[in-house]
């Protein structure tokens, strides 16, 4: 069979790949993508968005058992869980049809298979068919990460479960151990504990969420064991006793090992970069630690090749991976795209409550030798808050005192992961502080205390 030619070939289909594969596209380069599962990748099918709507069922639950508190009426509230994931699924999969259909609006050959890369420019597909050899000048890593697994701590799908596993419950926990308190593990220990899960979160950090500002992790903890979960910091589960009914964890605290019974384990420590079986070694690429290592402008130092979104390190998030994407096909097309500045890329939990962020801790400020000015604003002290019946939660910033330039900005709170966007902006902007105390934000909104968060750092806040 004779090589197929395009200017790009993509490998792998997720927010990265499918958005690159876009572009290039829109600038009139012939593209083909490659995916050996689902179009989307695993944050639309197994991620990003099925978890959200998870939450979102959970979410609705609470505040169904709150009616009360706002004059309504609801009786024998319950669930069904196993509806609740056939809603997940079947927004996974309206979405999921409609990246094919952007792929077939953009003129992007899809090739359904397994790629590999034999050689420089070139990429072969082993499909339910055969074999597709393809030829490109350019060509993209969008291959994504998969869940890591510890030694005695695998996945069996039973007792034990990845994120893929928690998705699609063969049964709802009565007792739940989660391991790792990063942005997934909490989100399934917040879903699962409002569903009545007896909940039990481990992390081996001095604190959960630990790349957060620690004043947020420490607001958030406090929520979160007010919802009933128990935390475990500086704490590693050292071995799981898996029986038919129960697992038996043997967690080690302050030197001394613990045993502790559950029904149900889901481990969420970290992800690997899927780089095997590509033939990156062959080609010379470097790989650290199951990522593989570019420069700014995601090129791997093999000409022509370049990797984006997980597989090319943190912060592994899907708008990163999708910016990539879009810097990569500007690139290739022979535009002068801007890199993407890891710094300025917010990080969204959607937990209860909800925590963003974007830029630097105050602490990470401190160390880098900044002079600062911090400030804070609760929600209790915001209307629209106190009207929506969430008045736990804070917005910070962390500014240079120099300068002005806003530094950091991070927030626990109920829709924050809405508002973190304003503080990216201000960031893209290089905005200062005057141009943050100046801007006239709507009233009643909970964005207002983004302002008076600003305006506290600087010694003006209104209302507190």
């Amino acid at each position: 069979m004779s090589a197929k030619n395009f200017d790009v070939v993509v490998i792998g289909a997720g927010p990265g790949g499918y958005v690159a594969a876009i572009r290039a596209a829109q600038l009139g380069l012939s593209v083909a993508i490659v995916e050996r599962e689902h179009m989307g990748g695993i944050c639309l099918n197994w991620g990003c968005i099925p978890t959200k709507a998870l939450l979102r069922s959970s979410e609705v639950f609470h505040l169904m058992e709150r009616a009360g508190e706002f004059g309504l009426k609801a009786e024998k509230i319950g669930y069904d869980l196993d509806a609740v994931v056939k809603r997940s699924r079947g927004v996974a999969k309206q979405l999921n049809s409609g990246i094919g259909h952007l792929m077939k609006k953009n003129k992007v050959t899809v090739f359904m298979g397994t790629a590999t890369i034999p050689s420089k420019g070139k990429v072969s597909v082993k499909t339910d068919k055969g074999t597709e050899d393809l030829t490109a000048k350019n060509i993209v890593l969008a291959t994504g990460a998969r869940a890591r697994e510890l030694p005695g701590l695998e996945a069996d799908g039973d007792r034990v479960w990845t994120y893929k596993h928690a998705l699609v419950p063969p049964h709802m926990p009565k007792k739940l151990l989660v391991i790792g308190s990063g942005a997934i593990g909490i989100e399934f220990a917040s879903f699962y504990n409002t569903l009545g899960a007896d909940t039990t979160v481990v992390e081996v950090m001095d604190r959960v969420l630990p790349v957060e500002d620690a004043e947020i992790s420490a607001f958030a903890k406090k929520q979160f064991v007010k919802q009933g979960m128990t935390i475990m910091e500086k704490a590693m589960v050292k071995q799981l006793d898996r029986a038919k009914t129960k697992v038996t964890a043997h967690i080690e605290v302050k030197g001394k090992v613990e045993k502790h019974e559950f029904d149900t384990v889901i481990s969420a420590v970290g992800i690997v970069g899927n780089v095997e079986g590509l033939g990156l070694e062959a080609l010379g690429v470097k790989i650290d630690r199951t990522h593989v290592v570019t420069d700014e402008y995601c090129r791997t130092g093999v000409e022509g090749l370049f990797a984006i979104g997980d597989i090319a390190g943190a912060p592994w998030l899907a708008h990163k991976a999708s910016h990539e994407g879009v810097m990569v096909a500007e690139l290739i097309a022979g535009g002068h795209p801007h890199p993407v500045k890891p710094e300025s890329i917010a990080g969204c939990t959607y937990c209860h409550p909800q925590v963003a962020s974007v830029g630097l801790t105050e602490a990470k400020a401190k160390e880098q030798g900044y002079d600062i000015k911090v400030g804070r604003f609760p929600f209790i002290g915001n209307g629209k808050a106190i009207a929506l019946g969430e008045p736990e939660g804070m917005v910070k910033t962390v500014f240079d005192a120099k300068t002005g330039e806003l530094l950091g900005a991070h927030m626990v709170g109920a829709e924050v992961t809405e508002m973190i966007q304003g503080y990216v902006i201000g960031r893209q902007l290089e905005t200062t502080e005057e141009d943050l105390m100046n801007t006239v934000f709507p009233h009643p909104t909970l964005s207002e205390m983004m302002h008076e968060s600003v305006l506290d750092a600087f010694g003006r806040v209104i209302h507190m």
